[in-house]
């Protein structure tokens, strides 16, 4: 996490602390997903993100920035239990905790989330774990229908950790659970969507997609059919309702506006002075 060229969390990396019973962990902000990972995978557990590159966890946090397995596990918001921070007049400010279910103060923590730093610097943070699964299979199904094949997986009793639209021409999905449970379900998605196994790499070149794209489209998670008529490239979410396009959107802009709004009104209050705002 950087703010300007004078604030970065580069002495902020270490694992403080990882509790494998209560499945959480407390991280510095400079740590980077990859070192994290290391340290959770000994003890099988993951911090189920897996967004594009290596990024700190609080640039994770920061941009709010998520990969495939945002379609099960969520985002760093839905993932995030608490955080330190550091405001803009020098306040060290602790919201949340580190236990699944905490309802003490304002949560500052989620607030932050996709802030850009605009907000308060990030020091430490605290996550809900999962258990890392035993076996993982990717399906891949070649449609003209992908709206269809969306439609049919989200509605049957299948439970993806991971869906992915990749327009035109793909639908990519993620199985994970123990060897019998992932090799049933790839077998109900194959009677159901048609498709072939597929190997991981297909999720990488979702992920290498949205890295590189230039904008994003926000739409209804109804909406797929429709968003998909007026895109010519994608990667696609359709749990989240985002769209990672290659070209910059003019609707996308538009349809954030409300938010950078509320954001801007909410930085005023916390740094009314711009200390962050650089």
């Amino acid at each position: 996490m950087r703010l300007g060229e004078d604030l970065t969390a580069d002495g902020l990396a270490h694992v403080l602390e990882h509790d494998p019973g209560d499945l959480t962990c407390t991280v510095e902000a400079g740590v980077r997903l990859s070192a994290l990972r290391a340290v959770l995978a000994a003890a099988g557990q993951r911090l189920s993100l897996d967004p594009p590159g290596d990024p700190t966890i609080g640039a994770l946090l920061a941009r709010n920035v998520s990969g495939p397995l945002r379609h099960r596990f969520g985002s760093p918001r839905d993932l995030v239990l608490g955080a330190t921070l550091v405001l803009a007049d020098g306040t060290i400010a602790s919201a949340g905790g580190k236990v699944v279910k905490n309802v003490a103060g304002y949560d500052l923590a989620r607030l932050v989330c996709g802030s850009e730093g605009r907000l308060a610097f990030i020091a430490r943070a605290s996550f809900r774990l999962h258990p890392l699964p035993k076996a993982t299979q990717a399906v891949v199904v070649e449609t003209d229908d992908p709206a269809g094949v969306v439609q049919a997986l989200v509605r049957s009793q299948l439970q993806p950790s991971a869906l992915d639209v990749l327009h035109p021409g793909r639908v990519a999905v993620l199985l994970e659970g123990s060897e019998r449970a992932v090799a049933a379900q790839v077998a109900a998605t194959l009677s159901l969507v048609g498709g072939a196994d597929g190997d991981m790499s297909v999720f990488d070149e979702s992920r290498r997609r949205q890295g590189a794209a230039s904008g994003r489209v926000h739409f209804a998670p109804g909406s797929l059919a429709e968003t998909l008529e007026r895109l010519t490239e994608a990667v696609i979410r359709p749990s989240a309702g985002i769209a990672f396009t290659p070209d910059p959107s003019p609707s996308t802009d538009q349809s954030q506006a409300p938010v950078r709004a509320l954001v801007e009104r909410i930085r005023r209050e916390l740094d009314p002075r711009g200390v962050l705002a650089g």
